[in-house]
């Protein structure tokens, strides 16, 4: 170092922006500081072409600011794939802003980064995500009209968790189907890893098939309230995938389908609503493949939320978004017999149906 500035050579061995794995061809990433309200923030918009970039804001205590632009270039790139795998004329976008939602955020840093948002003159539109309500919607809202999943009183839709969850129902039973003949989940011992609003509400839908459900959450209070609630078994192991179990739906953070996950699973389908769930996309999608075990791609079944909020940018119907996301269970039964006759993992095949659309509307665009 020299003068308090890195040389070029240092520059390549910092792992700049364009050097992460996760940097994918991004078109834009933007951060965002504001030393008054304490807002640390990073949008990144990874892809435009079929329309604006559409993604929830993150608030999260990342170790560090690399792990938080690694996190925000997944996650875009993540919601690139799933609006164009649910037919939606929305490019793919994510924000992620570094710090405590519980103790850290304020509405005077919600309408800054509100501001950030409004800056990007439409490109990138925003919404819940983990760590944000409604209310804080509301509040971006206050600033610019470039948000979604704001309040029914000022016209949104509200909270999109339950019809996230739906949609994860519904691409769980197109994945039982898919792997033994039938969508009936009655009797399937299925665990919920995570049991926020998404994780509770898919409880609820499988509790009413009479699924024989497990639950597992870092919050004991939540897991006593849910199991109470709906009759859910609280996972009383030590390790989750060892348990016994015919079906693991991971709900909370990304990247759990790891080595020591399927080095130990029991399980023959994957389907949740977490995302990012493959720590590595083709090393683990090849395992699971190899193992026999049916993935149902996140970004496939998790759709249900971009669907109910991308109803808001029109006049919010919820029984045409509800109508969407139930479509989910057919777009995955697709997506997965796709992968069999193609003999590659179910993670390319809906890569591919997802690209596929991209790149027709690039070539319509150059018409």
């Amino acid at each position: 170092m020299t003068d308090g500035l890195l040389t070029s050579q240092e520059i390549i061995h910092s792992d700049p922006v364009f050097g992460q794995l996760s940097f994918d061809n991004h078109e834009q990433v933007v951060f965002c500081q504001d030393k008054e309200t304490g807002l640390k923030a990073i949008i990144g918009i990874h892809n435009t072409v079929l329309g604006p970039a559409l993604g929830g804001t993150r608030m999260w205590s990342y170790q560090n600011e690399w792990e938080a632009l690694n996190d925000v270039l997944r996650l875009s790139r993540g919601m690139t794939f799933k609006s164009a795998v649910a037919g939606l004329n929305l490019g793919g976008g994510k924000a992620v802003i570094i710090g405590d939602a519980k103790t850290q955020k304020t509405p005077e840093l919600m309408r800054k980064f509100g501001e950030f948002v409004h800056s990007l003159s439409g490109k990138y539109i925003t919404a819940e995500d983990v760590g944000m309500t409604t209310a804080d919607m509301d509040t971006v809202h206050d600033v610019t009209p470039h948000v979604t999943g704001i309040s029914e009183s000022r016209g949104g839709s509200g909270n999109p968790s339950p019809v996230t969850a739906y949609g994860v129902y519904m691409g769980m039973k197109a994945a039982a189907k898919h792997q033994y003949g039938s969508d009936n989940l009655e009797g399937k011992k299925v665990l919920v890893q995570g049991i926020g609003h998404v994780g509770e509400t898919l409880v609820e839908y499988l509790t009413k098939e009479n699924a024989k459900v497990f639950i597992t959450d870092i919050n004991e209070a939540r897991l006593e309230e849910v199991s109470k609630k709906y009759g859910a078994i609280i996972f009383a192991g030590d390790d989750i995938y060892s348990a016994e179990m015919d079906i693991y739906a991971p709900c909370a953070l990304g990247a759990t389908v790891n080595d020591e996950c399927l080095s130990k699973i029991k399980a023959t389908i994957i389907a949740g609503a977490a995302n990012n769930q493959l720590a590595d996309e083709n090393k683990h999608g090849l395992l699971l493949q190899q193992k026999g075990i049916v993935y149902a791609p996140d970004f496939v079944i998790n759709a249900g939320g971009i669907i109910n909020v991308y109803a808001e940018i029109a006049k919010y119907d919820k029984a045409e978004a509800m109508k969407r996301t139930e479509n989910i269970y057919h777009t995955t039964l697709e997506i997965l017999q796709i992968a069999q006759k193609n003999q590659i993992t179910t993670h390319q095949a809906a890569l591919q149906v997802a690209q596929s659309r991209i790149e027709e509307r690039k070539k319509q665009n150059l018409k």
